[in-house]
């Protein structure tokens, strides 16, 4: 490419292509001509209507990829501090659990668990079992019915798809789980306990429609049915 014919093209993204093909295929280029990086104004991308030279120009671009790195680490390290948070809260929740000796402190484990250790104030455990000593509980956080009873069958395509769900859930269920003056309740986080929900469900809910939105991971909600799903079923139905 001669310099007369750079100087009459015009602007056109051939023309640009042609240009750009050139100092990419002649690399030392600049090198040759090294006045020139010198003399080449740029406009400023900061918006003042200026010009820098390309010297500047790079220095730019890399300050800005210097920013988005620098953001991109901040989130990574956001990410992993959080993660360390939820991986030490399931740590109190299992020493809890392994602890607790007997079907009642067992959910005595796991509600101050959700309330202490995450934060959880509407927390409701949903058991499809038959217990005298969890039927003598005069509480709100604990739930006995049976897998068939009609409050139940609001949950069945939880129990077949067989893991936790956050958002939003109906009225009917929204009353059922946390009673009807619970308009306030604007997210919920349901985790099914045991094989297809065999042993029940634990329902979270929060006035935050953001704290269980539907886009949040719940593998460490998955965990935390696990557990309480474990501890439950090593603690037998007691008759009397």
């Amino acid at each position: 490419m001669t310099k007369a014919a750079v100087a009459g093209a015009g602007a056109s993204p051939t023309n640009d292509g042609l240009v750009a093909e050139y100092l990419e295929a002649h690399p030392e280029f600049f090198e040759r001509n090294p006045s020139l990086v010198q003399r080449l104004r740029v406009p400023d991308v900061r918006g003042s209507g200026t010009t820098v030279s390309l010297l500047e120009k790079q220095v730019d671009v890399l300050r800005e990829r210097n920013r988005t790195l620098e953001r991109k680490l901040a989130e990574f390290i956001e990410v992993a501090r959080q993660n360390d948070q939820l991986a030490a809260r399931i740590h109190r929740l299992t020493t809890r659990l392994v602890h607790a000796r007997g079907i009642d402190h067992v959910v005595d484990a796991v509600e101050a668990s959700m309330r202490e250790d995450f934060d959880v104030q509407r927390c409701v455990l949903v058991l499809f079992r038959e217990d005298p000593v969890l039927a003598a509980r005069e509480s709100p956080f604990i739930r006995l019915t049976g897998r068939e009873s009609v409050e139940i069958r609001g949950f069945q395509s939880l129990f077949t798809a067989d893991k936790p769900r956050c958002g939003q859930v109906r009225d009917s269920q929204r009353d059922y789980l946390f009673g009807e003056g619970a308009v306030d309740v604007g997210s919920v986080a349901l985790v099914p306990l045991g094989p297809g929900g065999s042993l029940g469900l634990m329902a979270c809910g929060a006035a935050d429609a953001q704290r269980f939105n539907p886009t949040v991971s719940t593998d460490f909600l998955a965990r935390i049915g696990e557990l309480i799903a474990a501890a439950l079923a090593a603690e037998p139905t007691k008759t009397g």
